[in-house]
């Protein structure tokens, strides 16, 4: 009896004791991850070691490569390129940022700069002059205030103001012109 009696409450300590757990439903969340490798690589970026942060930023834009938030990464990994001397690989990035994200005004400076700097500038100014799109009109005028025809390009940027007052991207460019306007 006592046998028994031990051999079922062992039994019962032996169940509960077991450590058997239901199994963790396991999630891979590419946005979070996405977010930890551009951070890396802004980490990189701080620290000089650029090779690295480039990669940090492509495996960000390869976790999450549709979407607003890869708008950043393209724009941070424009930014090194342009920081190390390629250009022509930055003025990719900042166009693919623009294509995600179209409201952020500083991918706008950071394009237009990129053409300066390939001197394509004069090319694009031709292209853009034909258009009435209004984020070409945005690159236009950021073309002539940053080639030095601060009057003509104030005056588009300011049409746009007027045109689009409450588009997410206008009080960015009334600062522009504001501070544009100081110098």
């Amino acid at each position: 009896m006592i046998k028994k009696f031990l051999t079922i409450l062992l039994l019962i300590i032996m169940v509960f004791c077991s450590g058997y757990r239901k199994p963790y439903k396991f999630s891979i969340q590419p946005e979070k991850n996405a977010f930890y490798h551009n951070n890396v690589g802004l980490n990189y970026l701080q620290d000089r070691i650029y090779y690295a942060a480039i990669q940090e930023f492509k495996i960000a834009i390869s976790l999450s490569p549709s979407t607003q938030a890869s708008a950043i990464f393209y724009n941070n990994l424009g930014e090194t390129y342009n920081f190390i001397g390629y250009p022509d690989m930055a003025k990719d990035c900042f166009e693919e940022a623009i294509k995600l994200y179209g409201l952020n005004f500083q991918y706008y400076i950071n394009l237009v700069e990129c053409y300066i700097t390939l001197g394509i500038a004069n090319s694009k100014i031709s292209e853009y002059s034909q258009t009435k799109e209004v984020y070409k009109r945005i690159q236009l005028g950021l073309l002539y205030t940053k080639t030095g025809q601060i009057a003509q390009g104030i005056s588009i940027l300011d049409d746009i103001c007027a045109e689009e007052p409450d588009l997410m991207i206008t009080p960015a460019i009334r600062q522009y012109i504001k501070d544009i306007s100081k110098h």
